[in-house]
């Protein structure tokens, strides 16, 4: 199960080899909620197909109508708006005071998109620059604090797995959470280093380790972005894993089994180990929102659900925090009027920047 950029670039290259023309939609900015968040991709064929997605599908066929018409079709990159209006958002299904900004790119580099998508597969990370001036686009390696930015000039993305997953365990559970995990944009190591787990492991997209828990938990080097789940049901390793992973400062740290064996886990993490009541807290367990699930592949989901949530969560805050500091310089160079993204401001306006109104 690949990421969407990696589908959207799949569909992308069978055109190109059937001999269609494409355009290329990034969400470059959102006022208020949207339906997909900054950096999305749509990519619209010349005879309306698409690959990807922008909002919950009314954009979609507005794009659709425009390319069958020829409208799309530009010497060079330029935005669209959706939404500037209440009547407008509720015509596009955008959320109340929702506005939505896309960059149209007629015509990218196909070549250089290929590229991406060989180096996507291989599993880095990877900076996309776009420049509205001269239309070319740049691809380079991720630098650590290399973050999505659009200054209504210049377009940078980032493409790749910009999340981690270590999971403990090469059983039924993991996978089911494993392909699940890389389709939403996890780097997915699994760690096992019982051989008869170990040797059976085939699951695409993934990195099989066979040291130690702890030894490969601390060869990770967790941080904000690395999420920790121990599914081994076996309490030598799962716990030599939690022994690391806790005190990281993983955004989350989940292990499967019941409520009370999840209970005796924190009783003997306190108790033999020294964890204080707070890095005890950290620990999800039983891991995954409570759906009923029984089988391998609905535990997967709901642990994933769970994954999805906290992720989201721990996105927002960091967002929030993002947009505090912004409204904080606000506040000290004066007021402005007028909406503003989130979390970054929008530029004054360009000539190359185009707001399309679309009337009831």
């Amino acid at each position: 199960m690949e990421s969407l950029d990696l589908q959207v670039l799949a569909a992308i290259q069978d055109w190109r080899r059937q001999g269609h023309a494409f355009v290329l939609a990034t969400v470059a900015a959102t006022w208020g909620a949207s339906p997909r968040p900054r950096g999305s991709w749509l990519a619209v064929r010349d005879d309306g197909r698409i690959a990807g997605s922008v909002s919950g599908g009314c954009i979609e066929d507005d794009l659709i109508d425009k390319m069958r018409r020829g409208d799309l079709w530009r010497a060079g990159p330029y935005a669209l708006t959706y939404g500037a209006t209440r009547d407008e958002a509720l015509n596009f299904g955008l959320p109340c005071g929702g506005i939505l900004e896309l960059l149209i790119e007629p015509k990218p580099d196909a070549v250089q998109l290929h590229s991406l998508a060989d180096r996507l597969r291989q599993g880095e990370l990877v900076k996309r620059t776009l420049s509205l001036a001269d239309g070319t686009a740049q691809l380079t390696p991720a630098q650590p604090g290399d973050r999505f930015d659009w200054n209504g000039k210049v377009l940078t993305t980032l493409h790749g797995p910009q999340w981690r997953l270590l999971l403990v365990g090469a059983g039924d559970i993991a996978r089911y959470v494993a392909p699940m995990a890389v389709a939403l944009g996890f780097d997915v190591t699994v760690c096992d280093p019982r051989e008869e787990y170990a040797a059976s492991w085939d699951v695409p997209g993934t990195r099989l380790v066979t040291t130690m828990p702890d030894d490969t938990v601390m060869a990770l080097a967790p941080d904000v972005r690395t999420a920790i789940i121990v599914l081994a049901h076996d309490p030598k390793l799962d716990d030599m894993a939690l022994l690391e992973a806790l005190p990281s400062p993983a955004f989350f740290v989940g292990a499967l089994g019941s409520r009370r064996t999840n209970e005796a886990r924190r009783a003997r993490l306190r108790e033999h180990f020294g964890f204080t009541e707070a890095q005890v807290a950290r620990l999800r367990g039983p891991v995954g929102l409570p759906i009923g699930s029984r089988t391998p592949p609905e535990i997967a989901v709901s642990i994933l659900a769970e994954l999805t949530q906290q992720r989201i969560q721990h996105t927002t805050q960091a967002a929030a925090h993002s947009r505090r500091e912004w409204e904080c310089g606000l506040l000290h160079a004066g007021p402005q009027s007028g909406p503003q993204p989130d979390p970054q401001p929008d530029p004054q306006p360009d000539p190359q920047r185009a707001a399309i109104r679309v009337a009831d």
